[in-house]
């Protein structure tokens, strides 16, 4: 946790060096940009096990633009190119030839147009995650890291029908002002300022439900008292938060 949090401190204290860099070396294609980050993350989850082919997805935000590139319908990871990655705008109109984009893509809009930080949104189907998911259990706070880079607990959602604008909203109940959430029956989502944000949230997820699990099978687990939190919060709040000011009081 230490590693990851001092590289995005001092990725933030070389912002400007890095916009310098960026005005000369960005490539001249900012959409090809784009859809190589949601293929690099794409495959990132899948070689990490956190999905299988066909289930699924990874977005990416164009910019700070009403639009973003999204993974197919029944993506296959493994030869998954830039050419398959489907561009959308917040209407759900498709802005691109080809595929048909993922059939969750209302979920994410849903969560864009909420969220104007966010840059990237992963859904999965990661095995651990799932099984809490399914009997209806969140995560409650046992590790000092999953304040620091969610917010908090992992909640779950209530029920909502799979490919529609409602598990969006359902989706962002459960977030609340937190980057992570389980969807009751369905798996997980998880967003961030950056891909890599997404990408290691997903992936903590999935580590946290599989602790978790395991010591629902010795006996009680122990939870980490709110008071011993107070500076994972600060680090959650100037590091990884992305939820509008708007919900700051209802914290």
């Amino acid at each position: 946790m230490c590693n990851f949090i001092a590289k995005q401190r001092k990725n933030s204290s070389n912002y400007i060096f890095n916009r310098v860099l960026i005005i000369y070396f960005m490539p001249i294609n900012k959409e090809e940009q784009v859809r190589n980050e949601v293929v690099r993350g794409a495959k990132a989850i899948f070689s990490k096990g956190l999905v299988e082919a066909g289930e699924g997805n990874v977005s990416v935000r164009n910019g700070k633009k009403e639009d973003f590139f999204i993974t197919p319908s029944f993506n296959q990871y493994e030869t998954l190119k830039e050419d398959d990655i489907v561009h959308l705008n917040f209407e759900g109109v498709p802005l691109s030839a080809g595929k048909l984009p993922s059939t969750e893509a209302k979920m994410h809009i849903a969560i864009y147009k909420s969220r104007p930080k966010v840059q990237a949104i992963i859904h999965t189907h990661s095995p651990f995650a799932t099984i809490l998911s399914i009997v209806g259990k969140g995560i409650p706070v046992i590790m000092e890291e999953m304040y620091a880079f969610l917010g908090g607990s992992v909640e779950i959602s209530k029920y909502g029908e799979a490919h529609t604008t409602e598990i969006g909203n359902v989706a962002l109940n459960a977030l609340g002002i937190k980057n992570a959430a389980l969807l009751a029956n369905h798996g997980v989502i998880v967003c961030g300022k950056s891909l890599d944000h997404s990408v290691k949230f997903a992936e903590l997820v999935e580590k946290l439900a599989k602790m978790y699990w395991g010591a629902l099978q010795i006996g009680k687990p122990n939870l980490i008292p709110e008071e011993n939190l107070e500076r994972f919060q600060k680090i959650f709040d100037s590091l990884f938060a992305n939820y509008p000011r708007s919900m700051r009081k209802k914290k």
